[in-house]
Formats: C-alpha cells, sequence, structure tokens
C-alpha cells in the first residue's frame, strides 16, 4: 500500500478514536466512572500511538492541524446529537476558520509530506 495512504488512513483512525475518547470523556465524569474512564485512557492511547506512526511519514505540523481541526468538528457533532450541546454563531464561524484551515493546507500546502 501507497505510504502516504496508509498515513492517512491512520490518520483517519486516530481521529475516529480522539473524538470517541472525549465522548467517553464526558461519560466518565470527571474520572468517577470506571469503565467510561478506561475507555478515555485505552481509545486515546490508540490514537496517540496512531499518531505516532502517522508522523514518520507526514509533517507534525500538519498532522496535529488536521487531527485537531477534524477532530473538533467530529466532537461538535457528537456534542450535539449525544448531549444536545448546541453551540452559538461565532463558535460556528470559528469553527469554520478552522475547516478552511485544513483545506487550505491540504489543497495547496508543499510541506504535506517529509
Amino acid at each position: 500500500m501507497n505510504p502516504l495512504l496508509q498515513a492517512y488512513l491512520l490518520l483517519v483512525f486516530a481521529i475516529i478514536t480522539e473524538v470517541l475518547g472525549t465522548a467517553f470523556l464526558v461519560k466518565s465524569e470527571g474520572f468517577t466512572r470506571l469503565v467510561p474512564s478506561l475507555c478515555v485512557i485505552l481509545l486515546y492511547g490508540c490514537s496517540f500511538y496512531s499518531l505516532s506512526q502517522v508522523t514518520k511519514t507526514l509533517n507534525i505540523g500538519v498532522v496535529y492541524a488536521i487531527w485537531s481541526g477534524v477532530g473538533i468538528i467530529f466532537t461538535v457533532i457528537l456534542g450535539y446529537y449525544l448531549f444536545k450541546q448546541v453551540l452559538d454563531t461565532p463558535a460556528l464561524i470559528g469553527i469554520g476558520f478552522i475547516v478552511l484551515g485544513v483545506l487550505v493546507m491540504n489543497l495547496f500546502s508543499k510541506t504535506i509530506g517529509h
């Protein structure tokens, strides 16, 4: 498999596990509930391990920007549907800028791989 494609697939996995870990973070109620707390640790561990592997192929700044930016978007969506958390217009505009930044990097930056 193409190393760049493999890195991006691993990055997708890192994003998914980070978002799920964040959902369990809410459910852990400040690490007072055992099972959700263990899920947080396991999922964040998987996410960070995956990120460490992705940085063998992609620039760390780009990796972190994509991971955090896309993670924010999916966390907002998850928060809305699972926890009924609604964001106001300025928050949504800010997230829109994050999306724009991730798109600009991926479409126009020449520092994606190293």
